[in-house]
C-alpha cells in the first residue's frame, strides 16, 4: 500500500459542539469565548444553535479548537466535552455557503 505524502496545507470544515461539564446550565459565556477565539484565529464560522461550524486550513482550524479549550479551562471550567464532525475534500473546494447553497437548490427546486 502506497503512503500518501502529507500536503502542506488541507482545506476543512468542522462542526464544533463545546461543552463544559459541571459549571451550570448558562453556557453562553463559555460559548461566546471560543466564538472569539475562533474569530481571532482569522477563520470562517457560523455559529448555529448546537455549535459552530468552522472553515479553514486544518492546522489552523485545530490549533484554533486547542486554544478555545484553553481559554475554557482558563476560565474555570475543569472538564470539557467536544464533538466534532470533520470533514475535508481533495477534488474542489467547498465553503460553507456552497454546502448549504447545494441543499437550498433542491428544495427550492421542489417548490417549482
Amino acid at each position: 500500500m502506497m503512503l500518501l505524502q502529507r500536503q502542506l496545507a488541507m482545506k476543512v470544515i468542522v462542526d464544533l459542539c463545546v461543552v463544559p461539564v459541571g459549571v451550570g446550565v448558562n453556557l453562553a459565556p463559555f460559548i461566546a469565548t471560543c466564538e472569539r477565539v475562533l474569530t481571532a484565529a482569522g477563520l470562517k464560522i457560523q455559529l448555529h444553535p448546537n455549535g459552530t461550524a468552522i472553515e479553514g486550513e486544518w492546522d489552523q482550524v485545530f490549533l484554533a479548537i486547542r486554544n478555545c479549550h484553553e481559554q475554557l479551562h482558563a476560565m474555570g471550567c475543569a472538564r470539557l466535552f467536544s464533538s466534532l464532525n470533520v470533514n475535508t475534500r481533495i477534488d474542489r473546494d467547498q465553503t460553507l455557503e456552497q454546502k448549504v447553497a447545494s441543499v437550498e437548490a433542491l428544495l427550492n427546486a421542489d417548490l417549482d
